[in-house]
């Protein structure tokens, strides 16, 4: 294993924080792939014990560049912002590939994170090509998914997301869309033209802007989100969630949205209400 110096990181929270989720524990540390590379990772202190050759991807997988200091400073200074950030500390919003995060928060629609693990590592099992040193395949190419029928993704228990997941891998696939041209476009014509794939709306859209394409002002609003948000707002109004928390948390708002949501999920608790 090679060592890696850590600026502030946590592994732990990472991996289990609702970016990804075909990581799997292994004694002290994790391995997973990152694309096509086997990968072991084990957070010892300020070390990153790496498989040898991965030290590039695994620093760019996990944003280990990212201003931890600077997004911090950007935190709003409540009392369930300080507990989701005292709670949270160390947690990095993850560069996943484009197409894997696409199709994986495509088959996430009103599932529970096991559920989409089980999905994810499903699809993988089956239709994944083979890595070298994992016993996890890596993410079907849009391609192969293609060709597979509805009824045999139904079989890796996707329910009504299969047709969504097959339809979105038959335009990618086809170039009717392409994932790389929409890294270079504005943050609203990316959403744009991600919403036109069978499947997804503003929340997957915005899952996908803030993980794969780095866009991390982007805020998916689900339903801890909208919780944490109405409550922070102290009424039972329904404002544009999404535009409020834009403008409330600032030009790193993907990353308080994945603090706040993580701390309410593990916490089960929703800021106090303003009087």
């Amino acid at each position: 294993m090679t060592v890696l110096p850590l600026p502030e990181f946590d592994l732990r929270l990472t991996l289990l924080s609702g970016q990804v989720f075909h990581w799997q524990e292994d004694g002290a540390g994790w391995r997973g792939v990152i694309g096509r590379t086997a990968v072991r990772v084990e957070q010892m202190a300020g070390e990153l014990m790496v498989t040898p050759g991965a030290e590039k991807i695994v620093s760019r997988y996990f944003a280990l560049d990212h201003p931890l200091d600077q997004i911090y400073a950007t935190f709003p200074d409540d009392e369930f912002s300080r507990g989701a950030l005292a709670a949270c500390r160390g947690l990095r919003v993850i560069r996943q590939p484009r197409w894997e995060c696409l199709a994986t928060f495509i088959t996430s629609a009103m599932k529970q994170v096991s559920h989409i693990r089980a999905m994810s590592l499903a699809l993988r099992a089956r239709f994944g090509d083979p890595i070298e040193g994992s016993d996890v395949a890596a993410y079907p190419e849009p391609e192969r998914l293609a060709r597979v029928t509805e009824a045999k993704l139904r079989t890796c228990g996707l329910g009504f997301r299969a047709p969504n997941l097959r339809a979105t891998a038959i335009a990618v696939a086809k170039g009717s869309v392409d994932l790389e041209a929409i890294a270079g476009m504005e943050t609203d014509r990316a959403r744009e033209e991600l919403c036109k794939l069978p499947g997804v709306g503003r929340k997957i859209a915005n899952c996908v802007l803030l993980f794969a394409y780095e866009r991390l002002d982007a805020v998916p609003v689900d339903v801890w989100i909208a919780r944490v948000v109405r409550a922070m707002r102290g009424d039972g109004r329904l404002p544009d969630l999404e535009d409020y928390s834009r403008e409330h948390f600032g030009a790193y708002a993907g990353y308080v949205q994945q603090y706040l949501f993580h701390h309410a999920r593990i916490s089960k608790t929703l800021p106090a209400r303003s009087k």
